[in-house]
């Protein structure tokens, strides 16, 4: 079944909150993996599947700082894995396995923006190396669990700042052209959103829906590497430096943005559906032209695209699933 890209009727809008758009679901017996799990979006989301019934693995890069985060929490399990190293994914991905437990729920939250110029081990552009690649292997890794579970969703947090740039095949890691760090930015969430529709495809004959989604500009410490000069440029601070919140023009609360993450991952108005771009609780509609408005750039849902990006991947990591 071919998704448009297209809003549906959702009960829910920009304002809904993470508590709103869980009420009455039960994911008891539910295993779900969350990357970024322990932090900003992430936590919300690992606290709102475990209210629900679900068991939650966070990976992390730290396990302690993840644990100290998640302390209280009852439910979830923290396990070692860095998005940047093929060998810590495979490992975790075996580890998840091995439990023989089917995954529900694999929400690839995780990532970084507008970092200084770092490569991976093989020589990729980090932000694409983890933020796209690293989420690849992992979904590759975990897809016998996620075939095994007979309904499972995979979630690909992407940003309207796929919107910057879409992936530039000719030189995906900067090799030819000087570095542009939001340029790098745009064109992982471009993947992002490029990867839940090829992996749809693959996927929905093995009752496997992927979804990407655009939370909101929320300030939380995907902002690391920006300069207090550069936060201010976004106009998203008040007078008093707090952040500015209109949930219409994307200005959330982590609550109201982990919201559509949350939607993405339960909404019975979803079944049967997939391979599309969701933003505030609901399916977005194609966004042509406007930079830094609502929707979505043809060029990130396009099916050619999309198949050309699986190839790329496949080849790189030398891994598929489907």
């Amino acid at each position: 079944m071919t998704t448009p890209q297209q809003p549906i009727q959702s009960p829910f809008d920009a304002a809904s909150t993470a508590a709103q758009v869980m009420a009455g679901i039960d994911l008891t017996g539910k295993l779900a993996v969350i990357t970024g799990g322990y932090a900003g979006l992430g936590l919300v989301t690992t606290q709102s599947l475990i209210a629900a019934g679900a068991r939650v693995i966070v990976p992390a890069r730290d396990p302690a700082r993840a644990r100290a985060a998640l302390a209280g929490v009852a439910g979830v399990e923290v396990m070692e894995m860095d998005l940047m190293q093929p060998a810590s994914i495979h490992a975790f991905s075996q580890q998840v396995l091995s439990k023989g437990q089917p995954v529900s729920l694999l929400i690839n939250c995780a990532g970084v923006m507008a970092s200084p110029l770092m490569r991976d081990a093989d020589g990729h552009e980090s932000q694409f190396a983890t933020n796209h690649l690293g989420h690849y292997r992992l979904t590759c890794g975990l897809w016998p669990a996620l075939v095994a579970a007979g309904n499972a969703r995979v979630i690909c947090v992407s940003s309207r700042g796929h919107q910057i740039d879409g992936v530039n095949f000719d030189d995906i890691d900067f090799l030819q052209r000087p570095y542009d760090k939001w340029a790098a930015y745009g064109q992982s969430k471009s993947a992002n959103a490029l990867f839940a529709t090829a992996l749809d495809k693959r996927g929905r004959d093995h009752g496997v829906r992927a979804f990407s989604l655009h939370p909101g500009q929320i300030l939380t410490d995907l902002s690391r590497h920006l300069s207090q000069e550069e936060i201010a440029a976004f106009d998203v601070l008040d007078e008093q430096g707090q952040q500015r919140l209109n949930p219409e023009t994307g200005l959330k609360t982590v609550d109201q943005g982990a919201a559509t993450i949350l939607w993405c991952a339960t909404s019975p108005a979803l079944t049967g559906l997939g391979g599309v771009y969701c933003e505030d609780c609901n399916m977005a509609m194609l966004n042509e032209s406007q930079m830094g408005r609502k929707g979505v750039a043809r060029w990130a849902v396009d099916p050619e695209m999309a198949e050309r990006l699986w190839a790329v991947s496949e080849q790189w990591t030398g891994m598929t699933a489907g």
